[in-house]
């Protein structure tokens, strides 16, 4: 059994700062990347309609705006929101969904208006996806709903629309979802992870991962991994496997791609438990966190109780999975990420 993990993280960052150290874990870190973990081929990979090709219309100003409060949303939603204040946070609705929500394997929304209305299992009902964008808004953003026929809910609505252009209704394309990952026969190592944060994410996100604030602090030019300005416990990105596919796709930031990922799937996983160990990392959770009345429905690596199975609460957060996925299977219980 692996014995809790209780290190000060301003202690794991400062001691890994020293140079030595750091020309040792990135020989390691080029060493163990495999030469073919790339995602999918290149040219297959749906990359969505250009802006150049939204139409000059009404509709094609809800898209716009709609665009605008994806990349902007804490300016416009924020805190201290222009138009209205209906965020907790100051992170952006870009901050996970990279390039406006159109970046390959990035959390893009190529299908998500297809997809909708769509069964929830963290709700237990079919979400519209007016409901849906509400649902990040409560959880990542810690925020509360907007009214689903604002002005500004209709334009989020209508820019995904226009990004699902040409995509097959029920049929998945390259490059939507996230990456896949192969699972070591291990949990995540939080250690590990220490280090890979001090070598790859301390850039943006800083020592205590509250990331950088633009110069007019409306909002993040780099979000907060954790803090009270940070994504809810209810989030997705809390989960150790969800964050480790978006980090091995998509980080370091303007370094890694999901045609040239630079960490391993098992570093990818040890930097997303260390991100997400409530025990080191504080972080809101709101009214809405718990989630999932129906068991089954509940994702492998969600933290919280009660499960379906007879793993504990520990190994659901952190692994080893292959057991869990395993029993999954045998048992007829959904396996489910």
């Amino acid at each position: 059994m692996q014995l809790p993990f209780r290190p000060s993280t301003k202690l794991l960052i400062a001691s890994l700062s020293c140079a030595t150290l750091i020309t040792a874990i990135s020989c390691r870190h080029r060493a163990e990347a495999p030469a073919n973990e790339s995602i999918s081929p290149v040219e297959s990979v749906y990359r969505g309609p250009d802006t150049s090709t939204i139409p000059h219309d009404e509709f094609g100003d809800a898209v716009r705006y709609g665009r605008e409060l994806i990349v902007n949303t804490a300016y416009y939603l924020g805190p201290n929101g222009t138009v209205a204040k209906h965020l907790g946070n100051k992170m952006n609705c870009g901050s996970c969904h990279l390039d406006a929500g159109t970046r390959p394997y990035g959390l893009n929304y190529f299908s998500t208006h297809a997809r909708y209305p769509q069964y929830r299992g963290r709700e237990n009902r079919i979400l519209t996806l007016a409901e849906r964008v509400n649902n990040c808004i409560e959880r990542p953003h810690h925020g509360k709903a907007m009214p689903l026929d604002s002005k500004e809910m209709v334009a989020i609505v209508s820019y995904m629309k226009w990004l699902s252009t040409n995509v097959p209704v029920g049929k998945n394309i390259d490059g939507d979802g996230a990456a896949e990952l192969d699972y070591p026969n291990r949990p995540a190592s939080i250690g590990n992870g220490a280090q890979v944060y001090a070598m790859h994410c301390v850039r943006c996100h800083m020592p205590d991962g509250e990331g950088q604030l633009k110069p007019d602090s409306t909002m993040y030019l780099y979000p907060p991994l954790w803090g009270m300005g940070s994504y809810d416990k209810g989030s997705s990105m809390h989960r150790v496997l969800k964050a480790a596919r978006f980090i091995k796709a998509n980080m370091p930031y303007q370094q890694a791609y999901w045609d040239k990922p630079l960490l391993t799937d098992a570093e990818a996983i040890d930097v997303a438990a260390f991100i997400n160990d409530d025990r080191i990392h504080p972080r809101p959770e709101s009214q809405f966190t718990p989630g999932y009345p129906n068991i089954e429905k509940k994702p492998i690596d969600y933290y919280k109780p009660p499960f379906a199975d007879t793993f504990s609460t520990h190994q659901h957060k952190f692994g080893p999975y292959r057991p869990i996925i395993e029993y999954h299977k045998a048992t007829g219980l959904p396996v489910i990420f």
